[in-house]
């Protein structure tokens, strides 16, 4: 994987300064996707918060926990896990773990756009 043509690893997380927020790495971006590598540690939405996203939203889980919450049901994750969430579908992040941390791969694109 490579960021501006600078390889890059997703497991990688040493060099990573850890603080109160979750690490956000964009590692590709075009007008139609955008593939990002996050890092949480405990970090969950807001009580108030929903995400409500134009663009459809892939997620896997590479490493750690972390459970979603939507408006009709709760989904867990573990290592390798994948879930599509579509667009304008409001979801929460409830849970991250912490040890390990929890390492995530999300593509965001829009819906019928190839």
């Amino acid at each position: 994987m490579s960021v501006n043509g600078k390889k890059e690893n997703l497991f990688e997380i040493s060099g990573q300064e850890m603080g109160a927020d979750e690490k956000i790495l964009v590692l590709h971006e075009t007008p139609d996707i955008r593939i990002e590598k996050i890092i949480s540690t405990g970090q969950t939405s807001a009580q108030d918060f929903w995400y409500d996203q134009d663009e459809a939203e892939w997620v896997s889980v590479l490493q750690g926990e972390a459970v979603l919450r939507l408006e009709d049901r709760q989904v867990t994750l573990g290592q390798g896990d994948t879930f599509l969430i579509p667009p304008h579908c409001r979801h929460q992040v409830a849970y991250t773990s912490q040890e390990p941390p929890c390492i995530w791969l999300c593509v965001f694109y829009q819906e019928g756009k190839e």
